[in-house]
């Protein structure tokens, strides 16, 4: 019965301070992007194309869905932020002709905690909202990780491999300035613009429902209650790590 009264209080809840909405009426035509940090989340809003283009911040990690009942993920405010914005409701309740936006990206930083909260996000959309990745309306942007200047060019590259061509395409000798985001709050509106928001030139992947699986079981596995598989992953995988991020 609460669980019922919290989702029918989601339906009317306001987002005022949260969603920067679209002027766009047709949801096929619309995307909303979930960004990572209020830093972040001013650069998307005034970086964004308003006409269909809505921004949702969320602040830090979200709840960790794989300990929590329904009715705590329900409570927390990241979640009921989402759930409303989207207007499907969740789980049994979840309807797919009500949603308000066709595209729904998210937006996190290239580094180990913008990993975090996309498998946390994705282990949400997985469980009570699977339809939404079942017909394809859930995406992960790509932004940048350099930025490589060099006689007034800009160019930008999404990978470590692509930073390697780019600079022997240059010539190491002749020593381009090279930029590494170190998140999406040190770009500016015109750079996430045209990198990771702009239809027209940037990168984003469609996630499947093999990619929500898999940040299903990596949830479970290392955030869940059993310890056994923890630590046994943790063992067989240790020696991979070749940066500590502490």
């Amino acid at each position: 019965r609460d669980v019922a009264r919290q989702k029918n209080q989601l339906e009317a809840a306001p987002l005022v301070g949260k969603l920067s909405s679209c002027t766009g009426r047709k949801a096929e035509e619309n995307e909303m992007f979930i960004v990572e940090g209020d830093s972040a989340g001013g650069s998307a809003k005034q970086g964004r194309d308003r006409r269909f283009q809505a921004i949702l911040p969320i602040r830090g990690k979200p709840l960790n869905v794989e300990k929590k009942r329904i009715d705590q993920v329900l409570a927390n405010e990241e979640f009921r932020s989402i759930i409303t914005a989207l207007g499907t409701g969740i789980g049994e309740d979840f309807d797919i002709k009500s949603l308000k936006y066709y595209k729904v990206i998210i937006l996190s930083d290239a580094d180990q905690d913008g990993a975090h909260i996309r498998a946390i996000l994705l282990t949400f959309f997985y469980r009570y909202m699977r339809p939404l990745i079942e017909q394809g309306h859930v995406y992960a942007a790509q932004p940048p990780l350099y930025k490589v200047t060099y006689q007034k060019t800009e160019r930008y590259c999404y990978s470590d491999a692509e930073l390697d061509k780019v600079m022997t395409e240059i010539g190491r000798e002749k020593k381009p300035d090279v930029q590494r985001y170190k998140g999406l709050g040190e770009m500016s509106a015109e750079q996430l613009w045209t990198t990771t928001m702009n239809p027209e030139t940037r990168t984003m992947l469609r996630v499947s429902v093999e990619d929500a699986i898999a940040a299903d079981e990596i949830m479970s596995l290392l955030m869940g209650e059993k310890v056994e598989p923890r630590r046994e992953f943790i063992e067989q995988n240790s020696k991979l790590v070749l940066d500590l991020d502490i």
